[in-house]
């Protein structure tokens, strides 16, 4: 303790359970700091994936699809994820088939350039689907 007072730094224990326990003279406001700017660093290096959404209706008109499908190309290539969710009401629901080919179509006009990363669920009154750029 002595000899770290001398210097002006701190005597940091490094391992208390250790028989004699070890301690380390350092400074410890300067380690402090360096460990947050080590943080930080790794803060900025993460790459945080994205979900865009695009909501379908079962019986959606072909040029409406082929926009949708258009922005769907676009957050794709921009390096989206994109959840495609087809969304039910009322009666809709008894012709779950006519679902079904949208999404199976959606997937076909879209094969170029994506992954199907989740299949498509059916969750409540929604399929749902996520895709990846290839």
């Amino acid at each position: 303790m002595n000899v770290a007072e001398e210097f002006g730094l701190d005597l940091v224990e490094i391992s208390p359970t250790a028989k004699p326990p070890v301690c380390k003279i350092m400074d410890y406001g300067k380690y402090k700091y360096q460990q947050q700017m080590k943080e930080r660093e790794n803060k900025k290096k993460q790459h945080v994936v994205k979900v865009k959404e695009v909501r379908f209706r079962p019986r959606i008109g072909d040029h409406d699809l082929n926009m949708k499908v258009e922005h769907v190309r676009k957050f794709l290539s921009d390096g989206y994820k994109v959840k495609i969710t087809l969304m039910f009401r009322g009666r809709e629901l008894a012709h779950k088939e006519v679902g079904e080919e949208l999404i199976n179509k959606i997937i076909e006009m879209l094969s170029d350039v994506c992954v199907v990363d989740k299949n498509p669920s059916f969750e409540g009154r929604t399929i749902v689907m996520y895709l990846t750029a290839k």
